[in-house]
């Protein structure tokens, strides 16, 4: 679902050991410190810190997600939820929460996965108007690929079949200053997902093209969500 998800952080040194330790392994990549599709940013020159957001890891195996849990306690990070079964999600969810060191909510989870091969399992989205977020997904949902599904009062459902999702949710505080990337497969569609975003009133935050600054042939285009925050698509021309 996810070409990529970046977050911006207080203090790059410490979100780098926090992800680190709680993900077990060492990112790659110097501007923005990478795992896989995850990655983060030193916030400043106007790019704010990323607050309440959650972000699921998906796992293989109870003991892995006991481990992840584990691993972020004994280096002193705060526990949001102890590892065992979340039945109100499914009958075979597990999970276990930690809080990275801006206060975002980090999970790694299992026996529900939605994820695929991809690393990100889930995010939930906090927003201020769940109609006007309902009505922005509707916008680019189909030129992203995406669907929409599990509509309440109170939130809903944005996936990709078989793959990861978000759950886009009111009755939280918002998130800001996420930044989501989705893939997809040609210039043309990124072109468009900037047309029907902008038609819909929408704020353009970078119109299609090239930015080699990233990598040859990276083409994307960026609109801000209802809360700004910062919605791609992008292709990678390579």
């Amino acid at each position: 679902m996810y070409d990529h998800v970046t977050i911006r952080v207080s203090d790059l040194g410490a979100s780098e050991r926090f992800y680190s330790t709680v993900l077990d392994r060492e990112p790659v990549g110097e501007a923005y410190r990478e795992w896989d599709d995850f990655s983060i940013g030193q916030a400043g020159d106007g790019e704010a810190v990323t607050r309440h957001l959650h972000v699921a890891f998906a796992a293989s195996s109870q003991e892995e997600v006991d481990a992840f849990w584990r691993r972020g306690v004994d280096a002193g990070c705060e526990s949001d939820g102890d590892p065992g079964l979340r039945p109100h999600y499914h009958p075979d969810y597990y999970g276990a929460f930690l809080l990275d060191p801006d206060g975002n909510s980090v999970e790694s989870c299992t026996g529900f996965r939605k994820g695929g091969d991809a690393p990100i399992d889930h995010l939930w989205i906090g927003v201020g108007d769940l109609g006007e977020s309902l009505r922005f997904w509707q916008a680019v949902a189909p030129v992203l690929g995406l669907g929409i599904s599990d509509m309440h009062e109170d939130h809903f459902h944005v996936y990709a079949a078989g793959r990861s999702s978000a759950l886009v949710a009111d009755g939280r505080p918002p998130t800001e200053n996420v930044h989501l990337a989705f893939p997809v497969p040609d210039d043309e569609t990124v072109a468009e997902f900037h047309r029907v975003a902008t038609a819909a009133g929408y704020r353009d935050n970078g119109g299609p093209g090239e930015r080699p600054e990233y990598h040859a042939g990276y083409v994307g285009a960026f609109v801000l969500d209802p809360d700004g925050n910062n919605v791609e698509a992008v292709n990678h021309n390579r």
